[in-house]
């Protein structure tokens, strides 16, 4: 199984990997820190690099030859990332990228298994992820103790997102209220951490109301927790199973802008937000 940096370390970027197999477009790695798919969060994308010999003598964990006998001649060539997702491990599927930073026409090999590789991830489309998804955690908080309105689903995007809720009807005072709340937990800074707990232990010992372990498949045994700070040092604002991507500081998501609301079905409202910069003339008007 692909080791998966990103449940350590939500701001790494950069990262060394061995090319553990291929398929078709996609390769399998040793370790990433590329977000695949789930949770309502899209997967990252950036740029797949074959390390230099050099690195390679340098770095102990990482072998001077490739297995399929080269040499380092291939150092430098790149590819995108593109699509990953996870399914048995992490496939991280690739599109050869020409010297000038085109898209190289022609050119569909891949890094050959045991080729030693440096990952880079975009940065704004990670950092606009990380901080849509700690907003999406907030307004879930903050619906569930303010409206008793449970979370039922959510969806993220680069420049905008949504949440759906347990819940008969928002009105425009609701929304309105919602946003005065959400950007008020934004201004106080509150520090955003996470670590790993046992499943039957979390279970035990935590409100499974909010973190939301029962919609985890049985198979995951360890927990990823996800804390917003809460107004004392001894209860956390939210506490939440994820997976997903964060800022370390609820100050890092910006201004949120509520921008409607749908509803999707008996019982169940939509709220859309963005945050401020990413937000036009039409998305200011609640209605």
């Amino acid at each position: 199984m692909t080791e998966q940096l990103y449940l350590v370390d939500d701001a790494r970027r950069r990262f060394e990997a061995t090319v553990e197999r291929t398929l078709d477009d996609r390769v399998v790695l040793d370790r990433t820190a590329f977000y695949p798919t789930g949770g309502g969060q899209p997967h990252d994308t950036g740029v797949l690099t074959v390390a230099p010999a050099d690195d390679r003598d340098t770095d102990g964990d990482i072998p001077d030859t490739a297995a399929d006998g080269s040499d380092g001649t291939d150092a430098g060539r790149r590819w995108r990332v593109v699509d990953v997702a996870k399914s048995d491990t992490i496939y991280h599927t690739l599109e050869p990228v020409a010297d000038d930073g085109a898209a190289a026409e022609g050119d569909a090999a891949l890094p050959a298994p045991g080729t030693a590789v440096v990952g880079e991830v975009d940065r704004d489309r990670r950092h606009a992820h990380a901080r849509y998804h700690t907003a999406q955690h907030l307004l879930s908080a903050l619906l569930l103790t303010e409206f008793d309105a449970t979370t039922t689903g959510n969806q993220l995007y680069a420049d905008h997102a949504h949440l759906d809720a347990a819940y008969d009807r928002f009105d425009a005072d609701d929304l309105a209220r919602i946003e005065s709340g959400l950007n008020d937990l934004v201004d106080d800074a509150r520090p955003v951490t996470s670590y790993t707990m046992d499943r039957a232990a979390a279970e035990a010992t935590l409100d499974t109301d909010r973190t939301r372990i029962d919609l985890l498949p049985e198979s995951i045994t360890e927990l990823r927790i996800v804390e917003v700070g809460g107004a004392d040092a001894e209860e956390p604002y939210d506490r939440t199973a994820c997976a997903g991507t964060h800022v370390s500081n609820t100050a890092e998501i910006g201004e949120v802008v509520v921008t409607g609301r749908e509803t999707k079905g008996s019982d169940e409202e939509r709220v859309n937000f963005v945050l401020a910069d990413h937000a036009t003339d039409g998305d200011a008007t609640i209605d």
